[in-house]
């Protein structure tokens, strides 16, 4: 996509990400993994969930070639239910189905597997931010920083956020605050699973560490994760991050079987990782690690003339990942 496009996609994707982003479903029952072809008017959504609350069945959906999710009445789709593997198959040539296989071909170093970017041929990056348990508040300057850079040339500017259970059961205030960005058109938040409980140790080697931590309930941690986000109006996304950015090649293989991408990083900004063209670039906003805030916010004032420009821009996480991949060899 060009720059036009890019606007063009984020304005109308708005209108609708705010009214799903805002639906709260809190009576869910029998939350299932679910696959198949889901089609209405002449388009083809690919299912990976099925619910029911309130009386009726919803889907959680995912449009194979821009990423995009929605939930919607599964009474309102010409359903074909599949296995994951006949369903890859269906989609090959999708970019969901090869970003799934991108994912799974770098699925074998234990940190940092996953997509790490996106969009190479552009000048900006996507911003992802990391929502970890934790007792300090959210820090937001990372978003009002944003919105003062980018009010003139960028709006609503997307992030996407890594967000646990736990974060969203403690943080109701902060939560509340940032759904609110959203509704004023400040920002256009994607939100990505990053686990319920997000274990860590201090002393567990990596491969014994995080969702690696035996006795880990997958299960839950993906769909707790999910359930949480409906719960409190939250649109789940097909992202997936891992704790730690930790996994080997079986996790890996888990999280693509929930129909899931893994999304890593080329640019953890506090471990001194600098972020190039197209890179997704990685924070904490959760108050743990302010030394990464800080550096984010400085390169938002290196860049304020390019910016200013439309020079240097942050990409929506769902465009810089089919774009990565749009055009590819299947």
């Amino acid at each position: 996509m060009n720059n036009k496009a890019a606007i063009l996609f984020t304005i109308c994707f708005l209108s609708f990400s705010s009214s799903f982003s805002q639906t709260i479903y809190s009576s869910i029952k029998n939350y299932t993994v679910f696959y198949g072809s889901a089609k209405r008017n002449k388009t083809d959504w690919f299912a990976i969930r099925r619910f029911e609350n309130s009386g009726k069945t919803y889907l959680l959906l995912v449009d194979p070639d821009e990423l995009e999710t929605k939930i919607d009445e599964a009474a309102l789709y010409n359903l074909s239910p599949m296995t994951m593997v006949q369903a890859r198959l269906y989609y090959y040539k999708s970019t969901y189905e090869k970003a799934l296989r991108t994912a799974e071909q770098q699925s074998k170093s234990i940190q940092d597997a996953g997509i790490q970017s996106g969009m190479p041929k552009e000048t900006g990056i996507s911003l992802t931010a990391d929502l970890c348990p934790s007792s300090r508040p959210l820090d937001r300057r990372i978003f009002t920083d944003i919105f003062q850079q980018f009010q003139k040339v960028e709006q609503p500017v997307p992030v996407a956020l890594s967000i646990t259970g736990i974060w969203m059961r403690d943080h109701q205030p902060d939560l509340a605050w940032l759904k609110e960005l959203q509704l004023k058109n400040q920002v256009i938040i994607t939100w990505i699973n990053h686990s319920y409980n997000h274990r860590v140790s201090r002393t567990l080697p990596l491969k014994d560490n995080f969702l690696l931590e035996p006795g880990t309930d997958i299960n839950f941690e993906v769909l707790g994760t999910e359930q949480a986000m409906l719960k409190n109006g939250l649109l789940p996304s097909v992202f997936f991050r891992f704790p730690g950015l930790v996994s080997d090649q079986q996790l890996i293989y888990k999280i693509t079987d929930f129909g899931l991408i893994p999304i890593g990083s080329d640019a953890w900004l506090a471990k001194g990782q600098q972020p190039q063209s197209g890179s997704i670039v990685l924070i904490h906003g959760n108050g743990n690690e302010p030394i990464g805030v800080n550096d984010f916010i400085n390169l938002l004032k290196s860049k304020t003339k390019s910016i200013a420009k439309k020079q240097w821009l942050i990409y929506d996480l769902r465009e810089s990942v089919e774009n990565e991949f749009e055009g590819s060899n299947p």
